[in-house]
C-alpha cells in the first residue's frame, strides 16, 4: 500500500511517500520529495514518474523475499529480477542469468522471461568481460527478438532489444527501440539513461547529458546510477570538459567500484590534467579487476571495445574525439601503442 501526505509553505511543496506491507504492516521504503509549486501538472507528472521507478525497484524486492514453497517459473523470475536490482557485478549478473535460465525452462514461451534474459546477456556482456560474450551476444538478440515477435506491445521486450542492439554495436537501432518502450511506459529510467549512452557512440553527444541527468534526477537510488554518472563523465570528457568529466567519475566511482571502465576512464581524466601518478593507481585498478589483457596497448584496446567494429566505420567525428582524449590519456597513464 502506498500512503503519503503534502504540505505547503509559500512557495515550497513537500511529498512524503511510503510504502507499507498490506499483510504484515512492515515499512518497505520511505521517501521525501520537496520542490517549487511551479507548474502543478509539471510537478506532479515528476512526483509521479520518481514514485514509480522506485517502487518498480522495491515492490521486485519485497516480493522476491517473500517465503515459498515451491519453485516455478514465476518465482524464478521475481529472484532474478531481485539479483538485477543489485548494482552491476559478475556475480549479481551470473545469479540473475542462472534465475531467468531456470524459469525459461519451465516456461518457454513467456515473452517476459525471454525478454529479461537477453537483458542480462547483454548487460553482462556491456558491463564485464567474459569468456562467453559471442555467444551471450547471438542468443540476446535471438531472445530478444522473439519477445518483440510475440509481444509487440510489451516495452520490456523493447527495452530487451534495444540492449541486444546496443551490445552488438548497433546504437542508431537501438534508439527506435529505447523510444517505443518510452512511448509504452514513460516512466523506464533505464530507457531514458541507455539513449544517452548510445548518444555518446552515434552523436549529438551534448544531448546525451540531459537526458542522463533526467534518469538520475528520477531514479536517484537505482542500481545501475554509477554508469549514469560515468556516462555523464564520458560525455564532458570527449568534449575536453576535464575537470567535469573527473567530478563525475569520481561519483561513480564511489556508487560502484567494481566498474573496471570508470577507472580506466578516470585513469584517462587524470593524466590529461597531468595528474599520472593517480593515473597510474586508477589504470591498475582497471587492470585488476577486467580478466583480459585489453590494456597491453591501445591497438588491443580498440580492437575489442567499440570502436573495433565496422559499424562505427562511418562515424570519423566521434572517432576523433575518443582519439584526442580518452586514447590520448591513456598513452599518457602508461598504455603502450602496441
Amino acid at each position: 500500500m502506498l500512503e503519503g501526505s503534502v504540505r505547503r509553505s509559500g512557495n515550497q511543496i513537500r511529498v512524503n511517500a511510503q510504502l507499507i506491507d498490506a499483510e504484515t504492516d512492515a515499512h518497505l521504503w520511505a521517501e521525501r520529495f520537496d520542490y517549487d509549486i511551479g507548474d502543478l501538472l509539471i510537478l506532479q507528472s515528476e512526483i509521479t514518474k520518481r514514485i514509480s521507478a522506485s517502487l518498480s525497484v522495491e515492490v521486485v524486492t519485497a516480493e522476491a523475499a517473500r517465503p515459498i514453497e515451491r519453485l516455478d517459473a514465476l518465482d524464478y523470475i521475481l529472484r532474478g529480477r531481485a539479483a538485477s536490482s543489485k548494482p552491476p557485478s559478475g556475480a549479481n549478473y551470473a545469479a540473475a542469468i542462472s534465475l531467468f535460465e531456470r524459469a525459461l525452462a519451465l516456461d518457454p514461451g513467456s515473452a517476459e522471461v525471454q525478454s529479461l534474459l537477453a537483458s542480462a546477456l547483454a548487460g553482462r556482456v556491456l558491463d564485464f568481460p567474459t569468456s562467453t560474450a559471442d555467444v551471450d551476444i547471438k542468443r540476446a538478440g535471438e531472445l530478444a527478438t522473439q519477445a518483440v515477435t510475440a509481444s509487440p506491445r510489451s516495452a520490456m521486450a523493447h527495452f530487451a532489444r534495444g540492449k541486444a542492439l546496443r551490445v552488438q554495436r548497433r546504437c542508431e537501432e537501438a534508439i527506435p527501440e529505447y523510444e517505443t518502450v518510452l512511448a509504452l511506459n514513460r516512466n523506464w529510467v533505464g530507457a531514458l539513461a541507455d539513449i544517452g549512452r548510445c548518444k555518446i557512440f552515434v552523436g549529438p553527444i551534448e544531448e546525451a547529458i540531459p537526458l542522463l541527468e533526467q534518469a538520475i534526477r528520477l531514479s536517484p537510488r537505482d542500481p545501475g546510477v554509477a554508469a549514469w554518472y560515468a556516462r555523464i563523465g564520458q560525455a564532458h570528457l570527449l568534449q575536453s570538459r576535464i575537470d567535469e568529466a573527473i567530478v563525475w567519475f569520481e561519483k561513480a566511482r564511489r556508487a560502484n567500484a567494481g566498474l573496471w571502465w570508470v577507472h580506466a576512464y578516470l585513469a584517462s581524466a587524470c593524466a590529461l590534467k597531468g595528474d599520472t601518478e593517480r593515473a597510474a593507481v586508477e589504470l591498475a585498478e582497471a587492470k585488476r579487476l577486467v580478466s583480459d589483457n585489453r590494456f597491453s596497448n591501445i591497438a588491443r584496446l580498440k580492437a575489442i571495445g567499440f570502436f573495433g567494429s565496422s559499424e562505427y566505420s562511418g562515424m570519423p567525428t566521434i572517432r576523433a574525439l575518443f582519439e584526442a582524449t580518452y586514447f590520448a590519456g591513456l598513452r599518457k597513464a602508461g598504455v603502450p601503442e602496441e
